[in-house]
């Protein structure tokens, strides 16, 4: 009887198995080949009118002119000149030269046909030594100039007040860790606002205070490089973030907003994560954490009020049965958190890719990642870029953009930031970026028009090849290449410059139906993208400024 059992089960199995290629035949059949489902294939429609296609960049990756005209020391500059912090050694120091070539930034940008171009003022040229005592002229002179060239060619400035330079001086007596630091930015934001403000209506208080949390307080990867206390450095320093950006919106919003008009929020920066196995439950929920401790680490307390329960709970927990008298996540009293909730006209939001997360058990350790209890993986099968942390998965995209509706109040979302990478020889033909382009914008597209995500603006990163921090020049996010073996360092557009050119131009996609089309965006006859040589040519630019105990890193 058993063994006639184990034959029709056998049977049946096997019976199933040529049902189901059956049936696949079947659907290949019908429909010719693979059709590509919903989530994959191309959706062809607009953005809403008015929508603000940018594109973006940073004082320190991109101005130079480290010391010119009385500029202070930044933390990166310190952290650059450090031996083997910077990949190859290199720093800042040149950069790209946009200090001096704000006529041939501004062509870079009418030739993107974009309407507005974000960039960051870096503090210290403002404030050589982060506070008032004294304001350098020359620096905001030169900020004056970047916006009023920008609004003669018609291209409106969105500045952010804080991407990373923070003046050494206040790393000196604690950076971040420090909470007089929100005094000190708010000074920052007041010179700012009272001497751009009538003609910037576009900011961005702090660009991922996420990163400046961990990886300069945490990991101490990125500067200012403090490791020490991993377990709580990087939550007082995101506490001191949160109190600094409430600070900046409200004085925005009593001081400037009726005269000036504008508008200004916070830049978060989050993957989007999927289970690495979705029908196990401890993955369900290590993803669910990981989005959580990333985008609601910050995102939280400025849209709902105060962390997360999930986080705040979690660190409790660990920090208690640690021996800890009380949680390692400072807690804001009920004033703290009536002050920082609501402190956003907008959700600015960074996003590159998807990771796969999955549950870890880091029994006793404290730290970020043990806290969340999670790592991370990529599929094999996603595309891979120029960094090592960043895949290609474009419907994550779409995820995290109807997470952000559902978790906050479907608030008005400026993408701040996205884009891909590349190393290596260098191919003005960047088939990668325009794949990337396409159908990270179409994921955008489908949060607009499917899912009711309230779509706004879009900032491809970056406008140029730059320093890419630690990684220093390997890896290249720009539209346009830098040639840097050129000591005139001269724009070069890459053939991903006609995509975004005609995405921007048409407020979304076409259908082919539809082509040619006047919207479309044409590059130059004649134009070839030849492989450009892999090596570069370092030059330094002499100069007589010396940095008292930094040794001088290789350009």
């Amino acid at each position: 009887v058993l063994h006639c059992k184990l034959l029709n089960l056998t049977d049946i199995y096997i019976y199933s198995l040529f049902s189901r290629s059956a049936h696949l035949y079947f659907d290949i059949m019908k429909n010719n080949g693979f059709p590509l489902t919903e989530d994959v294939e191309m959706l062809y429609g607009h953005f809403p009118e008015g929508f603000m296609w940018s594109t973006a960049s940073a004082s320190y990756q991109i101005e130079g002119a480290w010391r010119a005209d009385g500029k202070g020391l930044s933390i990166w500059d310190k952290f650059a000149h450090t031996p083997e912090k910077i990949s190859q050694d290199d720093n800042g120091d040149i950069a790209c030269d946009s200090y001096n070539k704000i006529a041939e930034d501004i062509n870079s940008l009418k030739t993107l046909r974009v309407r507005h171009y974000r960039f960051s003022v870096s503090w210290p040229r403002i404030m050589p030594d982060g506070t008032t005592r004294k304001i350098n002229d020359a620096g905001l002179n030169y900020y004056h100039r970047l916006v009023d060239a920008l609004l003669e060619a018609n291209i409106t400035p969105q500045v952010t007040l804080y991407h990373w330079d923070l003046p050494q001086p206040l790393q000196d007596v604690g950076g971040w860790e420090n909470e007089t630091i929100v005094e000190r930015f708010r000074d920052y934001a007041d010179v700012v606002f009272n001497s751009l403000g009538d003609k910037v209506k576009f900011w961005i208080t702090i660009n991922e205070p996420y990163i400046v949390a961990l990886h300069g307080y945490g990991h101490g990867i990125f500067a200012p490089g403090i490791n020490a206390n991993p377990g709580t450095a990087p939550y007082i320093a995101g506490h001191n973030l949160l109190k600094a950006h409430a600070e900046a919106w409200h004085l925005y919003n009593d001081k400037y907003r009726a005269k000036q008009g504008g508008i200004i929020g916070i830049t978060i920066n989050s993957d989007w994560a999927e289970p690495r196995n979705p029908y196990k439950q401890e993955d369900v929920d290590a993803a669910m954490r990981v989005v959580q401790f990333m985008m609601g680490w910050f995102a939280h307390p400025v849209f709902n009020g105060d962390y997360s329960d999930l986080m705040k709970n979690i660190i409790r927990e660990r920090s208690l049965a640690a021996g800890r008298p009380q949680s390692r996540l400072p807690e804001f009293t009920a004033a703290e958190v009536a002050r920082i909730k609501g402190t956003h006209d907008y959700f600015g939001f960074n996003h590159y890719t998807t990771v796969l997360a999955f549950y870890v058990d880091f029994q006793n350790q404290e730290h970020y990642d043990a806290d969340r209890g999670a790592a991370v993986i990529s599929d094999r099968t996603w595309l891979e870029s120029g960094s090592d942390w960043l895949k290609v998965n474009p419907m994550g995209f779409r995820k995290i953009l109807k997470f952000i509706k559902d978790e906050y109040g479907n608030p008005p979302i400026f993408v701040t930031e996205n884009g891909v990478s590349e190393r290596g020889p260098v191919n003005l033909n960047d088939t990668l970026r325009i794949h990337y382009y396409e159908n990270y914008i179409n994921q955008a597209l489908k949060a607009y028009l499917l899912d009711g995500v309230d779509m706004r603006g879009y900032a491809a990163w970056s406008l140029m090849d730059n320093l890419e921090w630690t990684m220093g020049y390997d890896e290249r996010f720009g539209l346009f290449y830098v040639n840097r073996s050129d000591p005139s360092l001269p724009r070069i557009p890459k053939k991903s410059v006609w995509h975004y050119a005609t995405i921007t131009n048409c407020n979304g996609f076409i259908s082919p139906a539809e082509i040619p089309h006047g919207c479309q965006i044409h590059e130059p006859e004649g134009n070839i993208y030849p492989f450009v040589c892999s090596f570069t040519v370092s030059f330094t630019l002499k100069s007589s400024n010396t940095v008292s105990g930094i040794s001088k890193a290789k350009q």
